[in-house]
């Protein structure tokens, strides 16, 4: 008898043995047949080398003992809800090379030697790797307290795979069978069958519970994906060369470099990513998303920088980052009961308001549901109770998904995402998903708020504390001078002593109880503002900036127009923003000013060729308190000034560019009364100033 005989021999012994054993046990779980059906055809693998005559088809029996371990893996990874999909395709490919082996058998793609070894041999190679993938997913992703039960067994079936690998790659590489490796083959088949006789008495049961790691499973796909591809490329390529003449090595190269760009590309592309772990997702787990791996991501996003800054732009990153959308932005309510883009992520042409009470905002604050923009332009009726989306939002070409943010039942805002990579389509699953994040993304939102108000409020506790020390402090010196002034009286004997201390003190008297009259008054509200004269007001502010560098001018001698409100309080709005135009222009430029009446609005604009300011200054900073851009400055100045004008019902505007300038544009409401006497007293040319 020789080598080959007796290594096939025993192991066509050996795996008939323990397939009657397992048939004998009549093991009722759904694992046991699958193995016992595997080692038969193990046996019938290993007698077909021993008695089967020239010719004889070995590539298909080599494929179905590779199947029937397959079944058996695959039965084993089945627990976690993708057996059905999974052995459908892994027996797709089983049944495509099954035709292939079949074609080879009757010569239909021609009798050459080489190239029935080399598709033999690829075909062997390429089944190895399946097997070993498959033992890899087993393994990793079993229960670390249950992998003794199976160790065993991974480690038989890997050198029986692992052994082929070796074996066929060889052969690949130098165009021929090693026949002291391929006698050995059986023996090293044998000796599989006592580790996996060990493995089954250890877990008799064969009942596992698995930990699907997505990640893992996702790079094993891809790992299996490219090394499928590359060796098909290569079987292209060593064709091209053999018919292709004397350009045959030429063609070869360019095909073999244009392949691996290909692959490069595919393996780089965040949209083949995106429909890779869709398509997984889909047909390898029952719950798309890893919940574990998702939150953490998640929670992470938005805690990444420091406490605080920029949080805005990493609640709709971490948003987008669930469902692969490239880009997002930001909605919040404002002070005015409007919802506004606050913030944006690679949606630069974000922008819009909606009012609180539209229906828009009210869908989505009683019905918490994810609108798919596509879908709602399809399927209107699918969104009961919502008649239309906004203009603004339909504007935007990015818009696909509207994710809103409630906390306490209460809609605070919405993310806006761009279409996914993959295509992503709704269901009940990203729903719940894109729901529960929108709260957890609201309460941080909120949470930020909150923050930063409690600052504000505790910044004002101090001011206020600081000013009360003032006024103590002051009163103190008032009634210091004021004694002073009534002891002054022991000298009235000296004339020109007398003078020129009361002098003195009564102008000191005066200029302290104006301060202390000034600072209660600003803590107080308006009760009855009275008419001011807005052209005599921006005269006086002008004349007290007389002496300034740029120094102010007007566009136009505006008219007579009055507005109710407090002069002396409106003239310092309007003085501080001439004197932060003065200050931005630092010495070189122009500041000016202007005054017209447009419709039933009094609109004052100062407008300077200053350093300007950014638009996320604007937005975030600007007339917040106690930010400030000068070294002396407290930061107070404009947002008292943006009070006290929404006080008297009006806004401030503002639009300003770095490096260009910036324009305060001051609306107040007119009296009925001036809009009645103002009609028609404007020319065209102080209609058209701003």
């Amino acid at each position: 008898m020789d080598a080959n005989s007796l290594s096939y021999g025993i192991a066509a012994v050996a795996f008939g043995l323990l397939a009657l054993w397992l048939f004998a046990r009549r093991s009722p779980l759904v694992s046991g047949r699958p193995l016992a059906m595997a080692c038969t055809l193990s046996t019938f693998w290993a007698a077909a080398y021993l008695f089967a005559p020239k010719g004889f088809p070995y590539g298909i029996v080599e494929l179905l003992r590779n199947a029937g371990w397959y079944y058996f893996l695959l039965t084993l990874l089945g627990n976690h809800g993708g057996r059905a999909t999974s052995r459908l395709m892994l027996f797709g490919y089983c049944g495509a090379a099954l035709v292939l082996h079949v074609l080879l058998w009757l010569g239909v793609l021609g009798n050459s030697g080489w190239l029935l070894l080399f598709v033999g041999s690829a075909a062997a190679l390429v089944q190895a790797v399946v097997g070993m993938v498959l033992l890899e997913q087993l393994y990793r992703n079993t229960v670390p307290e249950q992998r003794w039960g199976i160790k065993f067994l991974c480690l038989g079936l890997i050198g029986l795979f692992g052994f082929d690998f070796y074996l066929f790659a060889e052969s690949v590489l130098f165009r021929a069978v090693d026949y002291s490796l391929f006698q050995a083959r059986g023996l090293v088949n044998a000796l599989a069958v006592p580790l996996i006789l060990l493995s089954v008495s250890r877990n008799p049961d064969f009942v596992l519970r698995f930990s699907i790691s997505r990640r893992a499973l996702f790079h094993s796909a891809s790992l299996l994906a490219a090394g499928v591809y590359l060796l098909l490329m290569a079987g292209a390529g060593y064709y091209i060369r053999y018919f292709g003449g004397d350009w045959g090595g030429v063609f070869q190269t360019v095909f073999l470099f244009g392949a691996v760009l290909i692959l490069v590309i595919a393996l780089f592309s965040g949209t083949m990513r995106a429909y890779a772990r869709v398509f997984l997702s889909k047909h390898f787990f029952a719950y798309r998303y890893d919940y574990r791996e998702e939150w953490l991501r998640f929670t992470r996003t938005l805690s990444e920088g420091e406490p605080g800054l920029h949080l805005r732009e990493h609640a709709v990153r971490a948003m987008a980052a669930l469902i692969d959308s490239p880009a997002g932005a930001l909605w919040l309510r404002g002070e005015n009961s409007r919802f506004q883009c606050v913030a944006h992520w690679n949606m630069h042409d974000a922008s819009g308001d909606e009012p609180a009470d539209s229906f828009f905002c009210q869908f989505l604050e009683r019905k918490e549901w994810v609108i798919d923009v596509e879908e709602f332009d399809r399927l209107p009726e699918s969104y009961g109770g919502l008649p239309a989306l906004p203009e603004w939002l339909l504007a935007l070409s990015a818009a696909r998904y509207v994710v809103p943010l409630v906390l306490h039942d209460k809609l605070i805002g919405w993310v806006l995402l761009a279409p996914t990579r993959g295509n992503l389509q709704l269901n009940w699953e990203v729903n719940d998903l894109l729901k529960t994040a929108g709260r957890q993304a609201a309460g941080y939102l909120a949470q930020l708020e909150a923050a930063q108000s409690l600052l504000v409020a505790r910044q004002f506790e101090s001011f206020n504390r600081m000013s009360a020390f003032v006024i103590h402090d002051l009163k103190n010196v008032v009634a210091q001078l004021s004694l002073l002034l009534a002891n002054a009286a022991r000298h009235k004997h000296n004339p020109a002593f007398q003078e020129d201390m009361l002098e003195t003190i009564g102008h000191a008297i005066d200029k302290m109880n104006r301060l202390l009259m000034q600072l209660r008054k600003g803590a107080q509200p308006i009760d009855n503002p009275d008419k001011v004269a807005v052209d005599a007001l921006l005269r006086k502010v002008l004349e007290s900036k007389s002496l300034a560098r740029p120094k102010p001018a007007l566009v136009a001698e505006p008219a007579p127009v009055t507005v109710r409100a407090d002069a002396d309080r409106l003239e310092r709005v309007v003085g501080h923003l001439v004197q932060n135009a003065i200050d931005a222009c630092q010495g070189d430029g122009t500041v000016l000013l202007a005054c017209c009446q447009r419709d039933q609005w009094l609109e004052m604009e100062i407008r300077d060729t200053g350093c300007g300011m950014s638009e996320q200054f604007v937005r975030e900073r600007l007339f917040r308190p106690f930010e400030s851009t000068k070294n002396m400055g407290m930061g107070i100045g404009t947002y008292e000034s943006r009070e006290y004008i929404r006080q008297l019902g009006g806004e401030i505007i503002v639009s300003s560019t770095e490096g260009v300038g910036t324009t305060f544009l001051v609306r107040l409401p007119l009296p009925s009364s001036a809009l009645n006497d103002q009609t028609g007293n404007m020319s065209l040319e102080e209609r058209k100033v701003l």
